[in-house]
């Protein structure tokens, strides 16, 4: 899957909001106050975001409306691999080690990370019985 810019992925985390089909209005609508795009740049992000696989386009009376076909869940996911791969040489560890030595975790985010590796763990182990 191919990795977005950051204003073809600002579009696409719009549309996976709204969490429907939408108008390129629509999307106009829901965009930061102060990140106003003139339409035509919207459906030029559109129209690639379409070419790229990541849309498809219908048209409804006058206006077109525009369909996600790839969810948000595997766009992260893919995009986190990416991610862990290029920058942190595919170590989950070192990815955890620059947030928490740069301090940019607090005591919170630390225990959301241990209830959530716990939670994986007991998954993993449940699932290994069932097999």
């Amino acid at each position: 899957m191919k990795r977005l810019p950051d204003s073809e992925l600002e579009i696409m985390m719009i549309i996976w909001d709204l969490d429907k089909p939408v108008t390129r209005s629509e999307i106009e609508e829901h965009m930061d106050a102060d990140r106003k795009l003139s339409p035509t740049t919207i459906l030029s992000f559109l129209s690639r975001l379409q070419e790229k696989g990541f849309l498809d386009i219908q048209k409804s009376g006058k206006n077109n409306v525009y369909y996600p076909l790839v969810d948000r869940e595997s766009y992260m996911q893919a995009e986190s691999r990416s991610i862990l791969k290029r920058i942190y040489q595919n170590s989950a560890r070192n990815f955890i080690a620059a947030l928490y030595d740069g301090n940019s975790l607090s005591e919170k985010e630390l225990k959301e990370l241990e209830d959530y590796i716990s939670e994986k763990r007991r998954e993993r182990e449940g699932g290994d019985r069932v097999k």
